[in-house]
């Protein structure tokens, strides 16, 4: 049964008690300053306590509580150490900060909302006060989980239009991947390709020409090479932990093939590749998972200096050269190249693939990620010919 009675403080002022019994049959009192906000609650929690998910305040815990709950469990779930890693950074850095002492029954869908301006006003960017919603939507549902609230309110809250006002101003800010800035030109991979000897030749053909991520590139066994019919087999990778692991998702897991200059580096360096007990591809001297940071710093950087794909630091070395530096910085580009050697017309040097057979390749989850990343580099038939017949039968010579 549930009451609500008014109340005289002991400075005189009126207040009223919410009373009522919560799914364990227990009895709870709240109270508030104004009989309408008594009525509001009860009817919540009556409603709650039907549907079996209230949780009392005093039984309810911080989100800086919730949150270490959450992480706690990590392992548990599963998730990659690096993912582990950014869900605590999210937490915080980010939440902890702003939320931490706010009780999980006090979290509101205006007070989510302040959070997030809060986080725009501090310097986060779209991006990430995006993922960090997300992380506190996941630390919610753990809570939901746990008894300890109700609600989830990042995701009640209704994102639609915002979200795509975020993922509007992030696009903007990022931009699209540009030729000859983001992704190396061809005339670039040729002076690069011809610059490659060595260990780092068959790495970044590899890179270059089958598109692997760098993990996939540090993780790949010869067990996964097939150098008779010409494919790679991309079946796991190589965390910044260099623990190996599973592709980035179902889709990672994919089956590449790859050209002739490729192949024929592969089965020059399969004879004098280090052994080790992973039977990698590109491993260290030793065997054993070379490292990211080593990958771009002693072999990608280099190599583009000295193929000429660089640009002037505006320093000079003490006999009065110019002090050059790599163009690309992340290996990434390699990967960008890849793509766009995949959509590029035959004619221009290209495969000339259709969006899904780019998506299948890439190793991307959804054919959306493919079309925002790379749509814009597909080519577009300006029609001018057309155009041009049909203005003449539309308007004659009054042109």
């Amino acid at each position: 049964m549930a009451t609500i009675r008014k109340r005289t403080l002991p400075s005189g002022a009126h207040a009223w008690l919410a009373e009522y019994r919560d799914g364990e049959g227990k009895r709870r009192f709240k109270q508030f300053k104004t009989r309408k906000l008594a009525d509001d609650f009860l009817l919540t929690a009556r409603g709650e306590v039907r549907a079996g998910v209230h949780v009392a305040e005093s039984e309810s815990v911080t989100v800086g509580k919730a949150g270490e709950l959450w992480l706690a469990t990590a392992d548990a779930r599963g998730l990659e150490r690096s993912t582990a890693d950014q869900y605590r950074q999210h937490v915080e850095i980010h939440i902890k900060p702003f939320l931490g002492a706010t009780k999980l029954s006090k979290l509101n869908v205006a007070a989510v909302r302040s959070f997030e301006d809060k986080l725009r006003s501090e310097g986060r960017s779209p991006a990430m006060v995006r993922k960090v919603l997300v992380s506190l939507g996941s630390l919610l549902a753990d809570a939901q989980e746990r008894g300890h609230v109700a609600r989830n309110v990042v995701r009640e809250k209704s994102k639609t239009r915002q979200r795509g006002v975020d993922r509007r101003v992030e696009k903007r800010q990022k931009g699209k991947l540009r030729v000859g800035v983001d992704i190396p030109t061809p005339a670039e991979i040729r002076a690069i390709v011809g610059a490659l000897e060595g260990r780092w030749r068959p790495l970044f053909l590899t890179a270059i020409f089958a598109g692997l991520r760098a993990s996939e590139l540090r993780g790949l066994t010869w067990r996964d090479v097939d150098l008779k019919k010409g494919i790679i087999h991309v079946r796991q990778r190589a965390d910044r932990f260099n623990e190996i692991g599973q592709p980035k998702s179902e889709a990672g897991e994919r089956s590449v093939p790859i050209p002739p200059v490729v192949t024929e580096a592969l089965t020059g360096w399969k004879k004098v590749c280090p052994k080790g007990d992973l039977n990698l591809c590109f491993p260290t001297g030793a065997g054993s998972i070379e490292g990211l940071a080593n990958m771009r710093r002693r072999g990608w950087m280099p190599v583009q200096i000295k193929a000429g794909v660089s640009t002037d630091t505006g320093e000079e070395d003490d006999d009065g050269n110019p002090i050059m530096d790599a163009k690309y910085s992340g290996l990434h580009s390699a990967r960008h190249f890849f793509a766009s050697w995949l959509i590029n017309r035959k004619e221009d040097g290209g495969l000339g693939l259709p969006l899904k057979v780019v998506q299948d390749r890439m190793g991307h989850a959804t054919v959306s990620i493919t079309a925002d990343t790379y749509g814009h580099l597909f080519p577009v038939d300006t029609f001018a010919d057309e155009l041009a017949a049909a203005q003449a039968v539309l308007l004659g010579s009054a042109t």
